[in-house]
């Protein structure tokens, strides 16, 4: 089967339209065909998606995503919303009372009260939109110490003990980003809008509605997640200050800059795990720290082998940022990330690890393909458990020393990542419930939520244009 061949798709998601159901059993096989359907189209799309990640600037390779995107996801949506009917409206649903019928159906009630055909050309566009984002990103070079590094490679020397160092590798940093600023805006002044024609088209007051709809977020309001930050911002933010004044006073300088806050504050070498060649070396040592958690885990993580389940490396045209990639059928996980050679790219596998053994463990050998993963809120409970429940076996990777200042720095890590957290989340419930705002507005607004939850004790005098377009470094957005 090709999936981007249309003429084969279409015969396979009609017959499942057309075909008689008279029983339970019926449907129960009806949607154990429907599913193997799913898992091999979805399969194909992420397959798409990882190469255009892996390679932005291969035109060919961009050219196969965008096709699948615009020609075969379009026309696959309106047959999803009729299968989803279709189940819905069996007479015979009702006695499928047993797990995990009553959720899909629930879930797919969801979906079928939210989806409109003239939403899905919008959300092939949003999606289009977030494809020029990565190339932009993937794009971004620079030339420092004699070397052409990407952005990830230019973030070791924010580590580096010479201060001079830092702060012209920071220097470098901010320019480069600045560069794409107006097109990184241009962009998100495109999607706004479009997210919200999308609303309007669903009937829903903003696209806030619609993604938590769609995310099947049925546990939780809004208003959580403002309580959530309250709390963040009266426990957590002074934390962090004092965080920042034990590392004033640790390094002896009057003011805390932006190139500070990553270097050791005691004047330590950085911790270096492995060279930015050696992923090799690299994958082993977690598998030992991980194994040192659970043999079980171990022999799971084992299973990933460098290509067809693991690209790590940083390297000029490749997307930035860390995923994990369920591939349905084959039913392995594929991580994707950008190591350097630093201590966080431990923390960033640790945690993209966490997810496989999600899917490997919980999900993959669930038979429907339509209930196989948990929210993605819950998702994240397997990731950062992961970092955490090996952050004590850092001597894979270091002398006791070196393994205590790992530990302390995953740890330091799990708190403070909290503000940011609240922060993006904080800034796009701002977003979406103002779709109007312009451009000025929505940086007076970042600007102020930035400060609402970030510490006062760094300064940022000579870099104020940057922390104004710092959101634009968060992919998710």
């Amino acid at each position: 089967l090709q999936p981007d061949d249309w003429s084969q798709l279409e015969p396979l998601y009609r017959d499942l339209a057309d075909r008689a159901i008279n029983s339970p059993d019926d449907l129960r096989q009806w949607l154990s065909d429907y599913s193997d359907l799913e898992e091999t189209v979805d399969e194909f799309g992420s397959r798409r998606y990882i190469a255009k990640s892996c390679h932005t600037d291969d035109d060919e390779i961009e050219k196969a995503y965008l096709f699948f995107v615009e020609q075969i996801v379009p026309k696959i949506q309106p047959w999803d919303d009729k299968l989803h009917r279709k189940f819905l409206d069996s007479p015979h649903r009702a006695q499928l009372t047993e797990p995990p019928f009553p959720l899909l159906a629930r879930k797919w009630q969801a979906d079928v009260d939210l989806y409109r055909d003239a939403n899905v050309p919008l959300f092939t566009e949003d999606t289009k939109l977030g494809v020029k984002y990565d190339k932009i990103c993937g794009a971004m070079t620079v030339q420092f110490k004699g070397k052409t590094l990407t952005m990830p490679q230019l973030g070791k020397y924010f580590e580096d003990t010479d201060r001079q160092t830092r702060h012209d590798a920071y220097d470098l940093w901010v320019k480069r980003r600045l560069q794409d600023r107006e097109a990184l805006d241009d962009i998100f002044d495109q999607m706004v809008p479009l997210r919200h024609r999308i609303a309007q088209n669903a009937d829903k007051p903003t696209y806030r509605e619609v993604m938590w709809q769609a995310k099947k977020r049925f546990d939780y309001t809004p208003d959580d997640c403002h309580a959530y930050a309250d709390a963040v911002e009266a426990v957590v933010v002074p934390f962090v200050s004092e965080l920042h004044d034990k590392r004033q006073s640790d390094m002896g300088v009057d003011t805390l800059r932006p190139w500070d806050t990553s270097v050791d504050p005691k004047g330590r070498p950085p911790l270096r795990p492995f060279e930015q060649d050696d992923i090799a070396g690299f994958v082993k040592k977690t598998r030992q720290m991980i194994a040192r958690v659970s043999p079980v885990l171990g022999e799971e993580f084992d299973t990933l082998k460098l290509g067809p389940n693991l690209d790590l490396d940083s390297r000029p045209g490749k997307a930035p940022g860390g995923y994990q990639s369920s591939l349905e059928k084959v039913k392995e996980p594929f991580i994707f990330m950008n190591a350097t050679g630093q201590q966080g790219d431990i923390e960033t596998l640790l945690h993209e690890a966490g997810h496989a053994f999600h899917f490997i463990g919980s999900a993959r050998d669930v038979p429907l393909s339509f209930v196989r993963h948990a929210p993605m809120e819950f998702c994240e409970v397997a990731s950062m458990a992961m970092e955490l429940l090996a952050a004590d076996k850092y001597n894979a990777f270091y002398d006791e020393p070196g393994a205590a200042r790992a530990m302390r720095s995953a740890l330091e890590r799990s708190i403070t990542v909290l503000p940011w957290v609240a922060l993006i989340d904080q800034f796009q419930h701002w977003i979406y419930t103002n779709p109007e705002h312009t451009r000025d507005e929505r940086t007076e607004n970042w600007l102020k939520t930035f400060n609402r939850f970030s510490s006062d004790r760094v300064d940022w005098s000579g870099y104020e244009d940057y922390r104004a377009a710092r959101w634009q470094v968060q992919l998710h957005l």
